[in-house]
């Protein structure tokens, strides 16, 4: 019989067990006495299961052991435990919140091994429903369902020009990280990316903020300023909120976009600056341009190549896939490994319109990790309980219609917009498929 291996991490203790028991089980027991031999065997022997020795309340250091516990995201632990300890609150709550289950010294061998099996099956089950994604990281744009297909599509021919981009989207949905990451795979991409939220500074600011200024320009202007496009130079400016730019300022925008130059406050020198323009609004810039509140040949300027990223409610199968990441993230920041969200609270979440979008989640999920008791996230702790039944159900024909509008956009995708194939595919006419893509305004 093979051995399956296991390793005993036995930190600043003197107790000594006879784990040769476990031999005769089939367990390979690595002992490790310190940080770096524990990290080094349990990377080089990729094992999935490990003991933790704790015998001594007032001895242990619970950082170093949360340290080896996040050198594998994939290892399930089992605390050795004296009576001792057992005694020891603070200890009894470490093991609780992350360890798979522990075992009571005087170690029996028998017992232990039927443990160590759990354990690893648990690890194998889990590894069969790892999030698709794989590891959340912050600049990572996740998501399976067709219409962020689409802005994946989209975005990587974006990546390859360099004209002028204008993301839409309601608040929230991620427009930032969308233009971050079409600079990240760009030509540009080692050179700076500067945000810039047009909403966010005062109105007397935006001018130096934008363009900079030189000394003496103004009162308490006592050094030259480089403004955020100069900074951007090579790289992009991304300006948000570009829909609350004030319109004597519009004008400016609109020189560099034509000309590349910029001029600092207090200066009649032009400056030539490289800098690729992206811009971000959640406001009707079309609506605005027709009241006057918004400069239509600078909407033009801005809108060469446009982006509209989809609300949270629109993106069928992407709630459940975003709250795990997330849950993953918030989990791992405070060292707890077994939360997750019950079915209860994945319904109530699938329900919700998430009005504030992909931030309202993160939000809610963060709130959850830090305010939740137990190993599952109840609606209670997502504050979604009230929320989730007042919500209106959709009916059939809505239903149907959201159905479709998802299996020709996915079609589509599948088929690189090829509409003979598409509908070949979907077993309707291209005349049927055309008026259908023109009832849910989907552009080929």
């Amino acid at each position: 019989m093979s051995k399956r291996g296991t390793l005993l991490f036995s930190l600043g203790t003197h107790l000594h067990l006879p784990t040769h028991e476990l031999a005769s089980s089939g367990w390979e027991v690595l002992v490790a006495n310190n940080l770096l031999d524990a990290r080094t065997i349990i990377r080089d022997r990729n094992l999935q299961t490990g003991m933790i020795l704790l015998d001594d309340p007032h001895m242990t250091t619970l950082g170093n052991i949360e340290d080896i516990m996040q050198v594998s995201n994939c290892m399930e632990w089992i605390a050795l435990l004296t009576d001792a300890c057992l005694q020891a609150p603070v200890l009894c709550r470490f093991v609780a919140e992350n360890c798979f289950d522990y075992h009571t010294l005087p170690l029996d061998a028998e017992r232990l091994s039927v443990v160590l099996g759990h354990a690893q099956g648990k690890v194998a089950l889990k590894n069969r429903v790892t999030i698709r994604s794989g590891s959340f990281r912050d600049n990572e744009l996740i998501g399976e369902s067709p219409v962020i297909q689409q802005i994946y599509q989209k975005m990587r021919k974006m990546e390859g020009v360099d004209a002028p981009i204008l993301i839409s989207g309601e608040s929230g949905t991620g427009k930032e990280l969308v233009a971050h990451l079409i600079h990240q795979h760009s030509a540009r991409g080692k050179a700076p990316f500067v945000a810039v939220n047009c909403g966010a500074l005062p109105a007397h600011l935006i001018q130096t903020e934008l363009f900079g200024h030189e000394k003496g320009a103004f009162t308490g202007a006592i050094q030259r300023k480089i403004g955020r496009i100069e900074s951007a130079a090579s790289g992009t400016i991304f300006l948000d909120e570009i829909g609350d730019l004030p319109f004597d300022l519009q004008t400016n925008l609109l020189r560099f976009l034509q000309e590349k130059t910029i001029e600092r406050v207090g200066s009649h020198q032009s400056l030539t600056i490289d800098a690729r323009v992206i811009a971000a609004t959640n406001v009707d810039l079309e609506k605005a341009v027709a009241e006057g509140r918004f400069r239509q040949d600078l909407y033009y300027r801005l809108n060469v190549l446009n982006l509209r990223i989809p609300p949270l409610r629109e993106r069928a199968g992407d709630i459940e896939l975003l709250a795990m990441a997330f849950l993953e993230k918030f989990s791992s920041q405070r060292k707890l490994s077994s939360r997750r969200f019950n079915q209860q609270a994945l319904r109530c979440m699938n329900l919700h319109s998430w009005p504030g979008n992909v931030r309202e989640l993160i939000n809610r999920v963060q709130r959850a990790v830090i305010m939740s008791e137990g190993p599952f996230i109840t609606p209670a702790d997502l504050g979604l309980e009230k929320r989730a039944a007042t919500r209106n159900l959709l009916t059939l024909e809505k239903a149907r219609d959201k159905a479709e509008k998802e299996a020709i956009q996915f079609s589509l995708l599948c088929h690189r917009n090829n509409i003979s194939e598409a509908a070949r595919q979907l077993k309707v006419s291209r005349a049927t498929l055309y008026r259908l893509m023109s009832k849910f305004q989907i552009s080929a």
